[in-house]
């Protein structure tokens, strides 16, 4: 019955989903050239020959699918690859980093109508699903059509898990349509195995996989000589309040360290003006990224509201806090790990609970509240290099081997049926 309900809920939106997208294109939040791939429309032709379609929501998602689209792509010769995401960052990730023999698309809105148009006009051979973005009516359709499937890198938040126990007849079902189910970790493995999921596999975390964010080699030596002599420390990914945190330490430290510098990644770019003027206001020597302003002896803050930029601050700074750790619920912090930085981390981090504990154990991340932030960042300033040596030590560990058990338990899938559908 709720599946039902849910089907023509969603047939009937279409007016206000319509509306919905155009207002977030008005935004600069959809591509309006490409707005009709939201309907399932496609703007490629499908090419000939097997085609394999990965899906990662957000850019976190499509960044754990890199290394995987890349091994695909070197074990079949002739395979192309559809992925598909559901933002602009997303998809300006694939652009940038994905290899030759993939192509993307925006996923169309979990509609009837908009996700036949899709899966009738590419018919993918197989797929590959990451994390937790579950449309019931795209993958009912998928698993109607025979499409092989596999989750991939599972994972479920404790909250999400909750919202789906009422509805057992939607995720039950969408769940047993994947053929292969790899998660995580353990905890993920048990939380889906209650919503009804069946030979779950915890293999490990392909985003340790995935290769040290790029950098602009141009970029690097431009800023090193600026900050040389300087003690570093950033703040990745802030939400909002938490740049005022980042603030409040600068201002604490810099008075035993006068040359400090606190270089500030916003997790939205967009907010770069209204974090300006808010540091402006209360006294600080601030330069903007996003409009060139460059690092003088007198900058204090240096705010790098640009995107796609994080590689080049992890590997300026010795020390970096993964913010969205006291405003939200945690980032990645294999990132910085991956690229010598001693990591801090708030201690809001259910998105990577799993990692964040074992990098504790490992000793290769410190863990500080508000209070504590200004005397940890202090304390790491002073010999960040066995921090981060420890943090790189188990960003590594963790990565060996992770890909080819994957890619091993994901044969089933990928070669379940031969190309039959040019």
């Amino acid at each position: 019955m709720m599946a039902s309900l849910y089907r023509l809920a969603t047939d009937a939106a279409a007016p206000l989903l319509r509306r919905h997208l155009k207002l977030r294109a008005d935004k600069g939040k959809e591509e309006a050239p490409r707005l009709a791939e939201r309907f399932g429309e496609a703007s490629l032709p499908r090419p000939q020959g097997r085609l394999g379609w990965l899906h990662g929501a957000s850019v976190g998602e499509t960044q754990s699918l890199l290394p995987l689209m890349s091994a695909l792509l070197a074990r079949e010769p002739g395979l192309t690859l559809l992925v598909t995401t559901g933002t602009l960052t997303a998809a300006r990730l694939v652009a940038r980093s994905a290899p030759a023999g993939v192509m993307h698309q925006y996923l169309p809105l979990d509609r009837q109508a908009w996700a036949s148009r899709f899966l009738d006009h590419w018919r993918p051979d197989f797929a590959l699903w990451a994390e937790s973005e579950f449309w019931p009516n795209l993958l009912a359709a998928a698993k109607a059509r025979g499409v092989p499937m596999a989750l991939v890198n599972g994972r479920l938040s404790a909250r999400s898990q909750a919202r789906w126990r009422w509805a057992p007849s939607i995720i039950r079902p969408l769940l047993e349509g994947f053929a292969v189910l790899l998660v995580q970790d353990e905890t993920q493995g048990l939380r889906l195995t209650a919503l009804g999921a069946a030979d779950v596999q915890a293999l490990g975390n392909l985003k340790f996989a995935a290769a040290p964010l790029p950098v602009d080699e141009t970029a690097l030596p431009e800023l090193l000589p600026r900050i040389e002599g300087r003690d570093v420390w950033l703040a990745a990914s802030t939400h909002p309040g938490e740049d005022a945190i980042a603030a409040s330490v600068h201002r604490t430290l810099a008075a035993r360290r006068p040359r400090l510098l606190t270089i500030i990644v916003p997790r939205h770019a967009e907010r770069g003006p209204a974090i300006a003027a808010e540091f402006a206001s209360a006294g600080f020597k601030v330069a903007r990224r996003s409009v060139r302003q460059p690092i003088m002896p007198e900058s204090e803050i240096y705010l790098a509201d640009s995107m796609g930029e994080l590689g080049l601050f992890y590997r300026l700074a010795p020390v970096a806090l993964i913010a969205g750790s006291y405003r939200w619920q945690g980032h990645n912090p294999i990132e910085p790990a991956q690229l010598g930085a001693a990591v801090v981390s708030g201690p809001r981090v259910a998105n990577f609970a799993e990692i964040f504990r074992r990098m504790a154990a490992a000793g290769a991340v410190e863990i500080a509240d508000e209070g504590s932030l200004a005397a940890t960042i202090d304390r790491l300033l002073t010999d960040p290099k066995p921090a981060a040596a420890r943090a790189q030590a188990f960003a590594a560990a963790e990565a060996a081997g992770i890909l080819e058990r994957i890619l091993a338990a994901l044969d089933p899938v990928v070669k379940a049926s031969p190309h039959a559908r040019a």
